[in-house]
């Protein structure tokens, strides 16, 4: 079956799938995932980090997804045409940004991986690794 294009209901589905799930809203509604008190999936508010080069408007859509690794974040971020990214607002933080309206060019199964893998870099030893033993016997 091949992969199909990644949605922001996905972000949501795979996000509350994952277990010891808590699911905040910020100060302006924009939902947040975390696992034992720790954001691994957060839908971020317009910033000024983030902006269209062209007209300089904050971007509206921008969701934070947590990174095991810098090695991770930059496997993620160094291509051009990747639709992640970050700024430097992020320097030297584990999370990559990707902007809701190119979930598409990201497919289902990566998607679900780059969630899992935010939870597991978020979640304590002792959860991470009866999710992974479940998981991935």
């Amino acid at each position: 079956m091949a992969d199909r294009p990644a949605t922001v209901g996905d972000v949501h589905r795979v996000a509350a799938s994952m277990p010891h799930l808590t699911r905040l809203e910020g100060p302006k509604g924009n939902p947040i995932y975390q696992v034992g008190g720790k954001s691994f999936v957060f839908f971020r508010t317009p910033q000024p980090d983030a902006t269209d080069p062209v007209t300089g408007e904050r971007y509206t859509d921008v969701i934070m997804l947590w990174v095991e690794s810098e090695s991770d974040k930059l496997a993620l971020v160094q291509d051009p045409a990747s639709p992640f990214f970050t700024t430097a607002h992020f320097d030297a933080h584990p999370s990559v940004l990707v902007r809701a309206s190119r979930l598409a060019e990201i497919g289902m199964t990566e998607l679900t991986e780059l969630i899992q893998d935010a939870w597991l870099s978020r979640a304590s030893k002792r959860r991470a690794a009866a999710w992974l033993a479940a998981h991935h016997p």
